[in-house]
């Protein structure tokens, strides 16, 4: 397959959330197909519900500058698939993406027809076959793995990663995960086992006492002795500027390279896996290395500016308070607030959180099976907007020129609510990217 071939086939696979199926014996045997490639290098895992990408943004950043040969394997991507499979922070090429598509695309067909397998591997977990067989093609020494979504039945859990860190813990996917923090939690300590090292972020109690369970069953502790000095935060780019303090180490005034104050927690975790990697696995990695990772990290989507839009992926709770967290903080002209997001969501509390930040609001439809009609959206509009800043856009296009004609250009124009959203709009625009 060249590489249009393999898109087509592998979005034929259907929908990577509504097609989803939990378990691991489909990448299981895979892996066992390809030889067991995830067994030739170390691995280190990051699930949670917020921050994950962001960890690893970081920890790439640190690890590619201090010269180690690594694989970065994140989910979904803003505009091409080949954003998601990173080999010394370059994305993977059309030409590779296509090469390994295909050698996944004849071992599962293989193991289908030989009745090793009930039915094809889906979406996901070919992606995460074609990550691992360019990883070790590549023959990377450390990839790391942003889990897709839980932990438990997660594709990326099958490879048994040598170290493991949890982000901060909220509540999304509940119709997957669990209704309380507690059985969201149980699926993402699942990652855990006897023979991990576990990095653990700040958490709520209520998932705490579970991690905490779950470390206790298997016989290990977690580490997070990391203590952090806020000494202040950029006031036009809204960077952080911190003091890392651990064990042996002391990192001072580390001016962050992604915006918002929830960016500290995810550069702690980073960090603490870096040390990891130094103090427990024999990597190299210098002081000065780890400093300017933290600093020149890119996290694309991410409160991230072209010009006066603003795109940020605040797809839950936990990462709307962080926007509008951000907004209260750095934000003072007005804001046009193009908002989409999945139907699959709890969108209610996000749009009591964002919609009123907004002077305009215009909601619209990203090109997505599971996305939520407009006429859905307008449901959840606080009854106190005041309604005819209300606008409707059944495309992400039209939302796009609907915000411009209405936003001058020294005011913000805000496009969230679903990094689906966000990838569209920048595939839109994307002579500026």
């Amino acid at each position: 397959m060249n590489f249009d071939e393999s898109l087509k086939y592998l979005y034929g696979l259907g929908n990577e959330v509504s097609a989803m199926k939990l378990g691991l014996e489909n990448i299981g045997k895979l892996l066992t197909a390809l030889g067991n490639p995830e067994k030739n290098f170390l691995k280190v895992q990051v699930a949670g519900t917020n921050g994950k990408g962001s960890t690893c943004a970081f920890l790439d950043s640190i690890c590619v500058l201090a010269g180690i040969k690594t694989g970065l394997y994140t989910s979904p991507h803003l505009i091409s698939i080949t954003e998601r499979i990173k080999i010394g922070s370059q994305e993977i090429s059309e030409k590779d993406f296509a090469h390994h598509a295909t050698k996944i695309k004849e071992i599962s067909e293989k193991l289908l027809e030989i009745g090793d397998l009930e039915a094809l591997p889906t979406f996901f977990e070919q992606v995460t076959a074609i990550a691992i067989s360019a990883f070790d093609e590549a023959k990377i020494d450390l990839a790391i793995l942003e889990t897709g979504l839980g932990g438990r039945f997660d594709a990326t859990t099958a490879m048994k990663a040598e170290i493991v860190a949890i982000t901060p813990i909220d509540f999304d996917h509940q119709n997957i995960l669990g209704n309380t923090l507690a059985e969201i939690a149980a699926e993402k300590a699942a990652i855990i086992r006897k023979d991990t090292r576990v990095v653990l972020a700040n958490q709520r109690e209520e998932a705490l006492e579970v991690i905490l369970k779950k470390c206790d069953e298997v016989g290990i502790k977690t580490i997070n002795n990391c203590k952090i000095e806020l000494n202040a935060v950029d006031s036009i780019n809204g960077k952080a500027i911190v003091t890392f303090i651990t064990e042996n180490e002391i990192y001072p005034d580390v001016n962050l390279g992604l915006r918002g104050r929830h960016q500290i927690e995810n550069a702690r975790l980073a960090l603490q896996l870096a040390e990891v990697l130094k103090n427990n696995f024999n990597f190299t990695l210098s002081k000065s290395e780890i400093v300017e990772g933290l600093e020149t990290a890119e996290h694309k989507g991410r409160l991230e500016f072209y010009q006066n839009i603003l795109f940020d992926g605040a797809h839950n709770v936990a990462g709307a308070k962080a926007l509008k967290e951000y907004l209260d903080e750095f934000i003072n002209q007005p804001v046009t607030l193009v908002f989409g997001a999945m139907r699959d969501k709890d969108l209610s509390p996000i749009a009591a959180i964002l919609f009123p930040k907004a002077e305009t609001l215009i909601l619209t439809k990203p090109n997505n099976e599971r996305s939520m009609e407009t006429s859905e959206l307008l449901k959840i509009v606080p009854t106190a907007f005041d309604q005819k800043n209300v606008k409707l856009a059944e495309t992400v296009a039209e939302a796009i020129t609907t915000a411009k004609l209405v936003t001058k250009e020294t005011e913000l124009i805000l496009i969230t609510g679903s990094l689906y959203l966000v990838g569209e709009a920048q595939e839109i625009l994307k002579s500026a990217f």
